[in-house]
């Protein structure tokens, strides 16, 4: 089994790579080989079969097909361009976001194995006049370009995956939380940053109020809905091979209580609550009443609680 990463630099792709390592298997076959490539070097994991790290321009068709060599058996296509960042450079964020994904298509497809590949959309296709909830028969709509760059992906995945060029799987993350790391350039970054950065005695800026919902799932959750996402059988997803990720609705206030709740009261004491205008057009875009059955029905998990996304962070993230 070989396997690709592409964004293997990343939050997600470094977290992926370690329980792909940790785990050994995947698809009931072992691994023999895991190549993260990203737009920077990835930092390289320790496994007990051969990893290889690469740096990886998408927008390069050239640079893509030697990230992913003849052989390969699955494609973890996670790079992306995010969504603040996508909605100020416009030109960028298509280059990357749609061309990119596209050029990682075309190489799937000259492949001639069928290789599977899994997707990483978003809840950003979401919004607009759509009547929520928003279910996955629900019309996409985004409001900002990121989300309609990865509408685009979405429609790309299912249509190559109809065409037999691979055995696609997409799913549309919700807003991943608690990150560890520096804040990124994406608009839900206050999300991670309002308790990452308390944890460790430092404030952080609340742009929005404690009525503010969203959905949201543990960076934890998410890896390891990726390895089941990319070990569903072909036929268990119909005609349709994208759909919502499994994640839990809560506001910024029950974020904060369960933060209180796990590590006492003084981090919520440094929080701050000023608005930034740069980012409030893309807030009032985003939807929450989100229904995920379809991943559910296929075996996905969202967190049981926030208070398991604070735990989390605390055991996989604070020691670092």
């Amino acid at each position: 089994m070989n396997i690709v990463i592409l964004g293997g630099a990343g939050l997600v792709g470094q977290k992926l790579a370690r329980a792909l390592a940790k785990r050994g298997t995947l698809r009931d076959a072992e691994i023999s080989r895991l190549t993260l490539a990203d737009i920077t070097d990835p930092a390289p994991v320790e496994a007990r079969f051969t990893v290889e790290t690469l740096t990886c321009d998408i927008t390069d068709p050239a640079s893509v097909a030697q990230a992913i060599p003849d052989g390969t058996d699955v494609i973890y296509l996670l790079a992306a361009v995010v969504s603040a960042h996508a909605e100020q450079d416009f030109d960028f964020g298509y280059k990357v976001n749609m061309m990119g994904t596209l050029n990682v298509l075309e190489r799937a497809r000259a492949l001639g194995t069928c290789p599977a590949l899994v997707f990483t959309s978003s809840i950003a296709v979401f919004g607009g006049e759509v009547p929520q909830p928003f279910t996955d028969s629900s019309l996409p709509n985004p409001q900002i370009s990121y989300g309609a760059q990865k509408a685009i992906g979405e429609i790309l995945v299912n249509d190559y995956a109809r065409k037999g060029f691979i055995d696609g799987r997409g799913f549309r993350l919700p807003t991943i939380s608690v990150r560890p790391g520096k804040p990124n350039r994406a608009a839900s970054g206050f999300m991670s940053s309002i308790f990452r950065e308390p944890l460790q005695g430092q404030t952080a800026n609340c742009p929005v109020d404690k009525d503010f919902p969203h959905f949201y799932l543990s960076p934890r959750k998410c890896v390891e809905n990726l390895i089941k996402g990319a070990e569903i059988p072909r036929d268990a997803l119909g005609l349709n091979q994208t759909m919502t990720m499994p994640g839990r609705v809560w506001t910024i206030g029950q974020m904060i209580d369960a933060l209180t709740a796990v590590a006492g009261p003084e981090p919520a004491k440094l929080i701050t609550w000023d608005p930034q205008p740069e980012i409030e057009p893309i807030l009032k875009g985003w939807r929450n009443d989100i229904r995920p059955q379809k991943a559910a029905r296929l075996g996905l998990e969202a967190d049981a609680s926030f208070e398991d996304n604070i735990r989390y962070f605390l055991e996989d993230d604070l020691p670092a």
